[in-house]
């Protein structure tokens, strides 16, 4: 089994939710806003409003970092679906800008569903 922790912009969760079902992966976690940064230094609503010319957001620009929100999105699935869960997510998620997001996979050694008991693969869906 492989943990899929999927950090993706606010407004693709939900394109990101329908994405799963449609390819057999039912059941992920979703997190509240978090809010963090890659290698860029600007906020991306602030950059494109100076690039639009607005003052407000022209003034705001600087050296220094800012944090962007994000939804975190976590999937455990068997082996043979991890790909699956991965390509998906890349693909409901890439747009080619920076902030497209981040995928980490880890390993896990054990599920167990606290209602029934079942575990492993069983526990997931």
């Amino acid at each position: 089994m492989k943990e899929i922790i999927s950090v993706i912009r606010i407004n693709k969760v939900n394109e990101t939710k329908k994405a799963l079902v449609d390819a057999g992966i039912p059941g992920f976690t979703a997190t509240g806003r978090v809010m963090g940064r890659g290698k860029g230094q600007v906020h991306y609503d602030i950059l494109k409003g100076a690039e639009e010319g607005h003052p407000e957001a022209i003034a705001l620009l600087g050296d220094t970092p800012r944090l962007v929100a994000k939804r975190i999105l976590t999937v455990v699935v068997p082996d043979e679906l991890c790909k699956t869960a991965i390509e998906t997510i890349i693909r409901t998620n890439q747009t080619g800008k920076p902030g497209d997001g981040k995928i980490f996979v880890t390993p896990i050694t054990e599920t167990i569903r606290v209602r029934t008991g079942e575990a492993g693969d069983e526990a997931l869906n």
